[in-house]
């Protein structure tokens, strides 16, 4: 592994624009639970009949109870090693960007400045009627909420069936098209159209390095495969280079 970390280095120190791409895999790190969980309630019930919008205007208390338990779970949780090292490598870029699958926000909560979050963010939350955001912090309902005007409140995350955010998904595919190097951390890299941000980056010459303990269909692509996990290897990434910065 050294030698594959000596190589990443060597990259890095020539390169100017950077894109780091993260899925499940760095939030399971930090004890965020995959989508199904463990309690036996949920276990009952499927991910697409709890997750869509149909099913939040059928029987909004029971989703909103279903997120209010996850959004817990993630806020209970901090950021990991892995986090800490992507922010600490976006200080020594003038163009860096984070571009996550997760709706945790630990990225944001480990210092990361940009980040496109293509699937949305828990913690935030907004009416379906006049759109106006809500921060719910600690407050955790079991029941439907309403805005002033009468909406209902959901989570700003998308659901099955719903389009990715016009704006977070140009602005990762516009980085993704003008970086140098481009990471692809902890995700199997097959839900799409979030899954082409790595591709679209190798398309247009970016060098692409995949962290992940196994192979994925990503794989073959990637210039460089390191196996293992992001909060073991991208700390050791990120301490070479600054040793190697020091040394310049």
């Amino acid at each position: 592994m050294i030698e594959l970390i000596q190589k990443v280095v060597d990259k890095l120190l020539k390169v100017k624009s950077v894109v780091v791409f993260t899925g499940a895999g760095v939030s399971a790190e930090s004890g965020v639970p995959t989508f199904r969980d463990k309690d036996g309630l949920w276990q009952k019930l499927k991910p697409e009949e709890l997750a869509n919008f149909n099913a939040f205007l059928r029987n909004p208390d029971l989703v909103t109870e279903w997120y209010s338990h996850r959004r817990k779970i993630m806020h209970e949780v901090q950021p990991n090693p892995a986090h800490y090292a992507i922010a600490e490598l976006e200080k020594y870029f003038e163009r860096f960007t984070v571009v996550t699958q997760n709706i945790d926000n630990l990225h944001r909560r480990a210092g990361s400045k940009k980040i496109f979050e293509l699937h949305g963010n828990i913690e935030r939350n907004y009416c379906i009627q006049c759109k106006k955001f809500y921060d719910l912090g600690d407050n955790y309902p079991d029941k439907a909420i309403y805005c002033e005007c009468g909406g209902l409140i959901r989570p700003d995350v998308v659901w099955f069936g719903e389009m990715l955010p016009e704006d977070e998904y140009e602005g990762a595919v516009n980085a993704a098209k003008t970086c140098d190097i481009c990471f692809s951390v902890g995700t199997s890299a097959v839900v799409f159209p979030a899954a082409y941000i790595p591709i679209y980056a190798k398309q247009n010459g970016a060098f692409l390095v995949e962290i992940n303990p196994n192979q994925t269909d990503l794989s073959k692509m990637a210039d460089l495969v390191i196996q293992g996990k992001a909060g073991e290897v991208l700390p050791k990434i990120v301490d070479e280079f600054k040793k190697r910065k020091k040394e310049i």
